[in-house]
């Protein structure tokens, strides 16, 4: 069996597998499931077909991927082969100097009062 599919649809969750997106088929089943990945702006399945120039959305730890399918694959392949199956289109990082600062405590100050939880919820966004 070879272990690309061309330009056959295959499954999102086998697919992101596949090309090392994800450690485990389960977790990428598992990430389907809780919507956190998308494809061409809908909320997909882990049966969701998809198939070459397929736009995949993938929230991983807070952040968003974005990739667009260049080749299909059945089974996993090492990372050399994976990243030329797929187009990376994520937007680069903020730089830090414009992400904005959260207050810290200092270590050992103990629990904030009531009023400093509000600040803090405030300034979270919450």
């Amino acid at each position: 069996m070879s272990t690309t599919a061309g330009d056959a649809r295959v499954r999102v969750d086998a697919w992101a597998w596949a090309v090392r997106l994800f450690p485990t088929r389960s977790a990428a089943g598992a990430a389907c499931r809780a919507g956190h990945v998308r494809v061409d702006g809908d909320r997909a399945k882990p049966a969701t077909l998809v198939g070459p120039g397929a736009e995949v959305r993938i929230r991983v730890r807070g952040q968003e991927k974005l990739v667009v399918v260049r080749r299909t694959l059945v089974k996993r392949v090492g990372a050399a082969v994976a990243v030329e199956c797929y187009e990376d289109r994520t937007p680069p990082p903020l730089p830090r100097a414009e992400m904005p600062l959260l207050p810290r405590r200092d270590r050992g100050a103990g629990r904030p009062t009531k009023k400093e939880r509000r600040e803090i919820e405030r300034l979270r966004g919450h």
